[in-house]
């Protein structure tokens, strides 16, 4: 009886039954007032005419356009007011102030650090990439940066907690899900010990990632073990376009010295104590040195909008780092929803248009856009190898069956697209002919290449790029190849079930 009121009350379910009320509720009154009232019947197909006309004319991405039309046109009186609601909302002028502000102070911040030019003996293909990043993203590329590369969560924890051993400043954490657990349970142990040595702690988590794992009130338990928290983006019961801006970064960092970030989030199935959809697979990477202060912004620039804040960045830049061996050049990015750059979708399809020889991806989700398609289709028929590696086990069903959607035009353009047999791939790896590659958060699909706030990081010629590719090569030994043969013979329900979910992957 407790588990199922448990069940009954949580507040995912509070707020989904909220949310389905509102829908009810608004086609009710829309249906109402069209019966009753010519003028307002009218109106309301106006009101869609005019949504429909705002998209086309819109700068939004082509899938976008197709999917909010198809459900607008055959609902014509109701349609566009729920567009208006949650899709075609523009972001409040606070908002956009607010951001507009966190850009400049990011810029003036890290502007001395800008160096892109220095990139250009490697070639133009480097220099326009870290130019790129340094102009629209205000990220500047880096070297006396060591990196390391961990090929699966399991290898990362140890080196998490061993590192947050030697904080002797600050530690600030940043993740779309957090959960109790053996993983959260010891960082959050070290945590609090640091916290009573004088050590100042920071975590952000997000509303929605964290729905069901953690507490509403959970960041009052933290801020009584003397951690200072905020959770992004409220998760309120309310229809608005807000609800799909979500923090998926994954920051771990320490003094401004060493930091972490990858697919992983802080909880069991990330390191394999707690198996979900098999073996879990993700990635992970530290910076240690002067790329990290970078990092240390873009988390301060993210407090400062979650807290209300306006404090000085100078304080927590560390002192110059030692000189280190030629580390290649590391240049950590970030990618918001609110300022029409989408920066996680230009990273990639800036390294495969630069690609001559191999491309190797692996993501757990392979809903991609036009762009991302027909740039992946070329690459291969131009014959630049192009491989991916997605999940065989889903974690979502729905979202593995539009990922294999979206196969057959890759495979008959030549790309070779495998599936992790053990279990479940959450790694977001891009290799490009042994020079370039990134890891980070920024999944291959519409939520993180254009909702979501993300973070990744661009290397040039970095060691650490030997390793990222010998683990795909290794994942590529555990993974079965898919073939084009596989869908001809398709059930034709399958067959427009997977069509349907194709048309309105954008939305989901």
């Amino acid at each position: 009886m407790k588990k199922i009121l448990y069940i009954l009350f949580h507040r995912s379910v509070l707020v989904g039954a909220s949310l389905l009320s509102q829908v009810v509720f608004l086609i009710l009154m829309v249906n109402f007032f069209s019966e009753h009232a010519v003028g307002m019947y009218w109106f309301f197909i106006g009101l869609s005419v005019a949504a429909a006309l705002a998209i086309i004319c819109s700068r939004m991405e082509p899938g976008y356009k197709i999917a909010w039309l198809l459900l607008i046109l055959p609902f014509p009186v109701f349609g566009g007011v729920f567009y208006l609601l949650v899709g075609g909302g523009s972001v409040p002028k606070r908002t956009k102030k607010r951001m507009q502000w966190m850009i400049r102070k990011t810029e003036a911040v890290l502007q001395e650090d800008f160096k892109a030019d220095d990139l250009l003996p490697l070639g133009g293909d480097a220099a326009s990439q870290a130019t790129y990043l340094e102009q629209r993203a205000h990220c500047p590329s880096y070297t006396n940066t060591e990196t390391e590369y961990f090929s699966l969560g399991d290898k990362a924890f140890p080196r998490m907690l061993e590192e947050l051993e030697k904080a002797e400043k600050y530690i600030f954490l940043e993740y779309f899900i957090i959960q109790p657990g053996v993983f959260w349970d010891s960082i959050l142990s070290i945590l609090e010990r640091k916290a009573t040595q004088g050590v100042e702690v920071r975590v952000i988590y997000d509303d929605m990632g964290c729905m069901f794992t953690l507490p509403r009130d959970y960041h009052e338990t933290l801020v009584k073990k003397g951690i200072q928290c905020r959770v992004f983006n409220r998760f309120l019961p309310v229809m608005s376009l807000r609800l799909n801006n979500r923090d998926h970064r994954k920051f771990l960092i320490i003094d401004g010295k060493v930091g972490f970030t990858g697919g992983i989030n802080l909880a069991d199935e990330y390191i394999n104590v707690k198996e979900r959809f098999g073996h879990w697979k993700d990635s992970a990477i530290m910076l240690e040195g002067d790329a990290v202060w970078s990092m240390t912004v873009m988390f301060l620039t993210m407090w400062d909008h979650a807290a209300g804040w306006d404090e000085d960045f100078s304080f927590f830049r560390p002192p110059a780092s030692q000189v280190r061996p030629w580390t290649g050049y590391v240049q950590p990015y970030t990618d918001t929803p609110l300022d029409r750059e989408a920066v996680g979708q230009a990273v990639y399809l800036n390294m495969i248009a630069k690609a001559k020889k191999y491309i190797y991806i692996t993501t757990p989700y392979l809903v991609i856009d036009v762009a991302t398609n027909t740039a992946l289709c070329n690459a291969a028929k131009s014959g630049v190898d192009v491989r991916i590696i997605t999940p065989h086990i889903p974690d979502k069903r729905y979202v593995f069956e539009v990922t294999r959607a979206h196969y057959p035009p890759l495979l008959e353009a030549g790309v070779q697209i495998y599936e992790y047999t053990p279990g479940f791939i959450h790694a977001k790896n891009f290799i490009v002919d042994d020079r370039f590659a990134t890891v980070g958060t920024v999944n291959l699909d519409y939520r993180s290449l254009f909702l979501h706030f993300e973070d990744g990081v661009w290397l040039c010629e970095a060691p650490c790029i030997r390793d990222i590719r010998a683990d795909f090569e290794d994942t590529l030994k555990v993974s079965q190849p898919v073939s084009l043969r596989q869908f001809k013979h398709l059930n034709i329900v399958l067959q427009l079930y997977r069509s349907i979910l194709r048309v309105f992957a954008p939305l989901m």
